[in-house]
This record gives C-alpha cells, structure tokens and sequence, in this order.
C-alpha cells in the first residue's frame, strides 16, 4: 500500500464558535477519508491525523483558510499503515489539560529555541550567553520510559497536571541554568513554560515543535531512544520511524 502520512499539529488561539469548528473540521477530514483525533477548545486546536499525503495536505491547506489557523505549525512522519482506528473530532475545555491554565500567547508566550540552535548548545554545553543548559522533561514517567534528552531532569509523574508539585523537588538542579523545556510536540511547554517562569525560574525555554520537530530538523544527536507517541504506532525513533506499523481494525 502506498505510505501513509502522519501529521501532529496545534495552535492556541481563542475559538468562540468551538462546535461550528467541530463540524468544519469533521468535513474537511471526512471528505479526505483520514483517521485520527482533533480536540478543540476555547483555548484552540490538536490535532493528530493520517491518511493518504493527497488527502492529509489538503485538509492542512483547507484548515489554514481559516485566519485563526493559517499560522498552523504541522509536524509530519510516515508510516505502512494507519495508525488510528477512526476519526474523532471532540469538545474539550483544554487542549492539554493544566489545572484550568491558560496558554500565553503573543508576547507572553515563553521564548522559544530553534532545534539547530538547541543542538549547537547542548554541543558547546552551555547557551550563547554561557549558561549551563538543563533539558527538562515534562511529559509523564510512561513516555520518558521510551527516551529522552541524555541527562535531561524526568518527573515522576503520570498527569501533566502533577507537573507544578514535582518542580519543587528539581528546583535546585534548575537554579543558575538556561532551562529547556520539552515534550513531544510542544503543546504542553505552551504552558510549563511560562508557568516556570512565574514560579520563580529564570531563563526558561520550550522547545520549538518539541521533540518530534528536533527529530525532524535535526535527527537524534543528545537523544537517547524514541519519542511516545499517543497512537498505534507507540514511538518513532529519531528518523521518525514507528517502533509499531501494522494495520488497525477499523471497526463499526
């Protein structure tokens, strides 16, 4: 069968007309024949999709019609099969849920570093200002399971909403640093960051597309193993390949 392509993608933006979205988005996926999940929000999209290259590009270009979304950042991988079993377009209150935490957006978001230039640091070992440099982790203990930034700070926790009581056991592993921080496809560092930063952190980071961005322009220099991904395929390694790619049952 031909290839199969995999795109991740979010954007938070404000959406007042969330269920109009909803169906909009259903269509445009539907009519493509893709399988996935898309979540929205009043904060904004995720959206995990696959299908056909023919089918999934044209429902990017489609959705970025719509201004909220024509700065949408998309992340691509491939694989033999689907990875998803249907296609669900769901209603939520959060994209990624953070103790009802709102995104920073525009000038409050948290400054971002490039794959390259994150690579060119943790090669020196220290940033351009001659700052250590500490990769912090922010996904849950199940997904560092699979790999990990070489030496980056992991959190024992099993909910992305534990995340502000475990920085206090690291705090002094972040003190005097350029903290970096990351997860699989930057979503979630859209809001640790700049909470990090209010909870008395200096020089905080996120890393631009995370980690399946760094995979992408970058490959898998200071990565030790793969990246969890939240679909059949399990994890993909730093050439994006799946650790998992047989067919799923579509069902009923």
């Amino acid at each position: 069968m031909d290839a199969v392509l995999n795109i991740a993608a979010y954007r938070f933006v404000d959406i007042a007309d969330v269920d109009a979205v909803i169906a909009h988005v259903r269509a445009l996926a539907e009519v493509r024949d893709l399988r996935g999940t898309v979540l929205v929000a009043p904060e904004g999209i995720n959206i995990f999709l696959a299908g056909s290259e023919t089918g999934v590009e044209g429902f990017v270009v489609a959705l970025q019609e719509d201004a909220r979304f024509a700065d949408l950042e998309v992340k691509r991988s491939w694989s033999e099969h689907v990875p998803f079993a249907k296609l669900k377009v769901k209603c939520k209150q959060e994209i990624i849920a953070f103790a009802g935490r709102r995104a920073a957006v525009g000038a409050q978001r948290a400054p971002a570093v490039e794959a390259r230039d994150l690579v060119r640091w943790l090669r020196a070992g220290h940033d351009d200002d001659g700052r250590k440099v500490v990769m912090l982790d922010t996904r849950n203990r199940e997904e560092v399971g699979y790999g990990t930034f070489a030496d980056a700070i992991t959190l024992p926790i099993d909910n992305f909403n534990d995340l502000p009581a475990a920085i206090d056991g690291v705090r002094e592993k972040l003190a005097d640093a350029t903290v970096v921080s990351f997860c699989t496809g930057g979503v979630r560092c859209e809001k640790a960051a700049p909470w990090l930063h209010e909870a008395g952190i200096d020089h905080v980071f996120q890393l631009e597309g995370g980690i399946l961005r760094y995979f992408e322009d970058v490959g898998g220099e200071g990565y030790d193993g793969g990246c969890f991904v939240f679909d059949e395929r399990v994890a993909l390694d730093p050439g994006l390949k799946p650790l998992r790619d047989v067919a799923v049952e579509t069902g009923a």
